[in-house]
């Protein structure tokens, strides 16, 4: 019997891995069984050439590495994790939890196509991992949903807590603006399921998003 495969997706300073870290240290608490999952695995090999890609060594702007072929990068590395990490696991009937997952790639290599190009790529996306390459596909995605001025604000917020820097994909605005109007034609046509998080303008708070994905996550669950 296979598992559950629960996905946090959205752009970057969207919040995800707040809540992905709150959704698992409810399940936690509860004694639940799962194996959560951080993508890309920066810290492992089979990150080395999305590394490369995202530290600008094929080029200093996201669009220097064309849509297909930079989604590849990322896949070995979740291909590598399913194998050696946690296929067993979900085959098993294990609950995965992942903060990324094949849909970072709908948003943020769907991001350099037009509009008009958008759904085949989509449908290459899908069938190329989890038919041919058979990675499991997610019971529910989780997109969070924000505006581009949060987006920008709590990733600069996050930088400058951590004294780090963007890479090309955090650094480049008007790629983050794609990656949003992007984000959200994924969402709709590949059945995500949206989690608003502005109220009115303004960013709801944490408990707030976290008990709406939570109610969410039990009824996949059930």
């Amino acid at each position: 019997m296979k598992g559950k495969l629960i996905v946090f997706e959205g752009i970057d300073g969207s919040g995800k891995s707040t809540q992905f870290k709150l959704l698992t240290e409810r399940l936690e608490k509860e004694g639940l069984p799962f194996h959560k999952l951080v993508f890309p695995r920066y810290k492992e090999s089979s990150s080395s050439l999305l590394r490369s890609y995202l530290s600008g060594d094929f080029g200093s702007k996201p669009s220097d590495v064309n849509a297909y072929a930079a989604s590849t990068f990322f896949f070995v590395d979740r291909f590598a994790s399913y194998k050696t990490d946690w296929g067993e696991f979900y085959d098993n009937g294990g609950l995965i939890i992942c903060d990324r997952y094949t849909t970072s790639n709908a948003i943020h290599q769907g991001a350099k196509l037009p509009e008009n190009e958008l759904n085949n790529f989509l449908d290459w996306l899908y069938d190329f991992e989890f038919r041919l390459m058979e990675l499991p596909r997610p019971d529910v995605v989780l997109y969070m949903n924000v505006d581009l001025e949060t987006s920008l604000r709590q990733m600069k917020a996050r930088q400058s807590a951590t004294n780090t820097k963007g890479d090309i994909h955090e650094t480049d605005s008007d790629y983050l603006a794609a990656c949003l109007r992007t984000g959200k034609i994924a969402a709709e046509r590949l059945g995500w399921n949206k989690v608003e998080c502005l109220r009115q303008g303004a960013m709801r708070g944490v408990t707030d998003i976290h008990e709406e994905i939570y109610n969410t996550v039990k009824g996949v669950l059930r």
